[in-house]
């Protein structure tokens, strides 16, 4: 399976990568609905409440996964100044706020403290707007992400960001993953792509065990399909299911998971179909970021 995100019309993607860090801007159209889920133990994320349907803002302008851990998040700054000044934003009698979830993976280990700033995030949001050929891989948000920590933090190997697309009928689905997960990457028939490299007989979590949050996948699912927020987040939902089809353990305490889906309400498609697609087109995205 091939693609990206950007295979859904009016989705762009930005990269922004320095001192073994970085971070990545999805922009997204006008209008688009979105909502999320978190599973993980332990997530470094903002405005993910906002996203709950049952809160009051529907649409989102833009989605940031970025490194630093949550001294990362401040790349969301960068971004809502870059938007607010083209106008983009919820309306509100003080002018346009623009809703920007963001969620961070822990690499400070590997960045050696690095973190990205709000330049960071503005220039992954212009590099989007420039129409950048999205890059996977070693770059962006996944520069220094890792996998395959379950039995010793020291036996991990190189993670990344990947994306993949799939088509359901007449709608689009576009996955972004930035992996960097405690567990390994699989193949659909259990074999690893990336993974532990700890000698054979070593068990898991061993002593001194990790350190919590150090650990993270971050996925963001678009399609132009035409969904609720309550369709959203059951779409976010199903793309934790395709985390854990490409990676095992998944969603431990040690990661802070999260599954952002939006929809751009372009066309109409079949709402279950549509889920395993969303399915298939985040594990495909999992496993691209190791290829």
């Amino acid at each position: 399976m091939t693609g990206s995100i950007t295979d859904v019309a009016g989705v762009a993607v930005g990269n922004m990568t320095r001192d073994r860090t970085g971070v990545t801007v999805v922009l997204l159209p006008e209008g688009t609905t979105a909502s999320c889920e978190v599973r993980g133990g332990a997530p470094a994320s903002r405005e993910t409440a906002l996203l709950e349907p049952t809160k009051l803002v529907e649409h989102a302008d833009a989605i940031v996964l970025t490194g630093g851990s949550a001294f990362g998040l401040a790349t969301a700054d960068g971004v809502m100044t870059f938007l607010a000044m083209r106008g983009r934003g919820f309306r509100s009698t003080a002018g346009p706020v623009p809703i920007v979830p963001t969620a961070a993976i822990f690499d400070l280990v590997a960045s050696e403290g690095a973190h990205p700033t709000a330049d960071d995030g503005a220039a992954a949001a212009a590099a989007a707007v420039a129409g950048a050929a999205l890059e996977t891989g070693r770059v962006g948000a996944g520069t220094g992400a890792t996998v395959g920590k379950w039995r010793g933090a020291a036996h991990g190997v190189p993670g990344g960001l990947g994306a993949a697309s799939v088509r359901v009928g007449d709608a689009t689905i576009g996955a972004l993953a930035v992996v960097n997960a405690v567990g390994d990457v699989v193949a659909d028939d259990g074999s690893i792509l990336a993974g532990s490299t700890a000698p054979p007989g070593t068990g898991p979590y061993p002593d001194p065990p990790l350190g919590p949050g150090e650990s993270t996948t971050l996925v963001v699912v678009a399609t132009d399909a035409r969904c609720s927020k309550v369709g959203c987040q059951l779409l976010a939902q199903s793309a934790h299911d395709g985390l854990a089809r490409a990676v095992r353990p998944v969603a431990t305490r040690f990661d802070g998971d999260i599954a952002f889906a939006a929809a751009t309400g372009v066309v109409e498609a079949h709402f279950d179909r549509l889920r395993l697609g969303v399915v298939d087109a985040v594990a495909a995205a999992v496993r691209s970021s190791v290829a």
